[in-house]
């Protein structure tokens, strides 16, 4: 089936897979979790390497930083840990009652 080949140019391709391996740090809950220190600055990292690139515009890159920076002030606050707590706690009371 040659139907579907060629379907993207090589550069929509690209832009694809960044963004696809940009997302995937960014939903990386162990690294998050683990350092967050890392975890923000390989996002801004692959972020500024696309905008290096002209993979993305100027506006998502600014978007793609700002996505960065409040998910890196969520990782210090405890959010990934304060939902594991409620989690548990909505465990424990069900079985409680």
């Amino acid at each position: 089936m040659s139907a579907f080949n060629n379907l993207l140019t090589p550069a929509q391709e690209a832009r694809l897979r960044a963004l696809d391996a940009w997302h995937r740090v960014l939903e990386n809950k162990q690294l998050r979790m683990d350092c967050p220190d890392a975890y923000h600055d390989e996002l801004v990292r692959q972020s500024d390497e696309m905008d290096r690139l002209g993979i993305v515009t100027w506006n998502e890159w600014r978007d793609l930083r700002m996505q960065a920076d409040q998910a890196y002030l969520r990782a210090v606050a405890g959010a990934d840990y304060q939902v594991g707590s409620n989690e548990k706690a909505a465990r424990t009371d069900h079985v409680h009652r």
